[in-house]
């Protein structure tokens, strides 16, 4: 993929199993939410399996290990070594590796995953400032972790230590809704201290390095279902990318989007990984994919036809994209999207 603007979806004549070597899937919103398989996913990629498509999991979510993850996957279903799952812990646990003495002590505000991480690269995690840490760690620790964990970051990075963070999500899918995802936790200490840390997950490089690193991927396609995590990270690394709606971004936030949250593909789950993608084409003012035609006009996205609804939502793509160019499109979809049932 070019870094040139997109300005709608890509079609592909292929399924995208057989067109690209690897899956890069993200896990909550895509494969499971809340700890359940989401519909269609455990099928679909089974298919791709079986097709030779290698299925690699990579995830924001630095709270469990790599072989908590595989015996999870596994459980539902999805046969899963923990080679096969590549996390932020693991892509900051590198990073810091990088920039401390071999053997230094981290101080982890977080769950296992970190600790584990950290570990195999030769670091030592402790648990308080006082502890004289080289690195302050900080990744997500699940809905248990004290608020007294935060207060020890704060201690330490107001002190001048270097600060760390696996990710930045600011929410997190469950079986019960959208909650607060690692993200929110690090503002605690940014507000805390007035500094920033250096980040690893998605959508900035460090992740995707970690990735290529422990695939060896060369066609991937990054799978995910969050603009500015998954999406952007496939920008970021110039690969190609599909979005499935099955997580946190629906068909608004979609048309919205700014060039580096513009997925090369959209399905509406891991099927999608299945099938080709129907070219999207320009027709006259607008843009016509399946049965619909879309087009933008000075206030709103107009929809006209029928067919397939994801049909429709990919002509709205082109128009809506096509119309803010390098920007975010602001005409009203609401109509448009309500004919989809989107």
């Amino acid at each position: 993929m070019s870094q040139s603007v997109r300005t709608s979806p890509d079609g592909c004549g292929q399924a995208l199993s057989e067109a690209y070597d690897t899956a890069l899937l993200d896990l909550d919103g895509v494969v499971y939410a809340g700890g359940n398989a989401i519909a269609h996913a455990v099928e679909s990629l089974a298919v791709a399996r079986a097709g030779g498509m290698h299925l690699a999991y990579v995830t924001n979510n630095a709270l469990r290990t790599p072989d908590a993850v595989a015996v999870h996957l596994t459980e539902l279903g999805i046969p899963t070594g923990a080679d096969d799952v590549i996390t932020s812990a693991q892509a900051v646990a590198r990073l810091i590796s990088e920039q401390v003495p071999a053997g230094a002590r981290v101080l982890v505000i977080g769950g296992e995953g970190l600790r584990v991480a950290l570990r195999e690269r030769g670091l030592e995690p402790v648990e308080s400032a006082d502890d004289d840490p080289a690195a302050v760690v900080q990744g997500y620790g699940g809905p248990e972790l004290p608020w007294g964990r935060f207060a020890e970051a704060s201690y330490a990075v107001a002190r001048g230590v270097p600060w760390f963070a696996s990710n930045t999500d600011l929410t997190i899918p469950g079986a019960r809704g959208i909650g607060p995802g690692n993200g929110a936790a690090v503002e605690v200490v940014r507000i805390a201290t007035g500094a920033e840390p250096q980040v690893a997950g998605k959508p900035l490089p460090p992740m995707h390095r970690e990735t290529i690193l422990r695939t060896g991927a060369e066609r991937p396609l990054v799978v995910g279902d969050r603009l500015d995590t998954d999406i952007e990270g496939a920008f970021n690394g110039e690969v190609d990318s599909l979005l499935v709606l099955t997580g946190v971004t629906d068909g608004a936030q979609l048309l919205a989007a700014p060039p580096q949250h513009r997925p090369t593909y959209v399905d509406a789950d891991l099927r999608g990984l299945l099938t080709g993608q129907p070219e999207v084409v320009a027709d006259g003012d607008g843009f016509r994919c399946g049965g619909w035609a879309a087009v933008a006009r000075a206030e709103r996205l107009e929809l006209d036809g029928g067919g397939a609804a994801l049909d429709g939502l990919r002509a709205l793509c082109a128009a809506a994209w096509t119309v803010a160019g390098e920007g975010s499109c602001a005409l009203d979809a609401g109509k448009a999207l309500a004919r989809l049932g989107l």
